[in-house]
């Protein structure tokens, strides 16, 4: 396997700790006055999206991850699992909901997504950030209530909930954040 040394250290790089794959969100390189310098990283743990912080010393030197992003499609979402196919060699995936995340509750099937890899097992999945979903549920406005900021629960086609202005109706359709669930605008046509 291959090592980084700290030289290379940078926001984005992929090492393995533990036998752990984790993404480095931030490095922070020190130089005191005595002594060695130091490369302060936070890291996220790829597989449980958990944050540690290590401290490192110049000329240190860590495992690289074996990391890599894959394009793919969701094909469908059966009892407990999301399957996804990769559009390279068309195998199929099952992740569960909790490794899916928010996102999940916004996909239609045959959405592209990101598939991310570690030692050829499916870890993570990257929605697109926004989607155009219909909606299939939501209650009548109270007339007269022209307040701003008013919002109202609304079911969507996929099963996910958002809050939605009050002038949303069924049937109408909207772009949401797959990030953060929230209602972003309503889409004519």
């Amino acid at each position: 396997m291959s090592t980084i040394s700290t030289s290379d250290f940078r926001k984005g790089v992929k090492i393995e700790i533990d036998g752990k794959p984790y993404l480095m969100e931030a490095c922070e390189f020190t130089k005191p006055g005595k002594g060695q310098a130091v490369y302060k990283t936070k890291l996220r743990n790829l597989l449980d999206n958990t944050l540690i912080e290590r401290t490192y010393r110049s000329g240190d030197t860590v495992e690289a991850a074996d990391v890599h992003v894959g394009k793919g499609s969701f094909l469908y979402k059966d009892k407990n699992n999301f399957i996804f196919m990769d559009s390279q060699n068309y195998e199929q995936y099952a992740m569960a909901a909790e490794q899916v995340g928010q996102g999940g509750e916004f996909l239609l099937e045959g959405t592209e997504c990101e598939l991310l890899y570690w030692n050829n097992n499916l870890i993570g999945v990257t929605a697109p950030s926004h989607m155009v979903l219909e909606v299939t549920y939501t209650e009548q406005a109270a007339r007269g209530n022209t307040a701003t900021n008013v919002t109202k629960p609304a079911t969507l086609e996929t099963g996910g909930a958002v809050n939605v202005p009050a002038f949303i109706n069924t049937g109408d359709k909207i772009k949401v954040d797959t990030r953060t669930g929230e209602y972003i605008e309503r889409v004519r046509g």
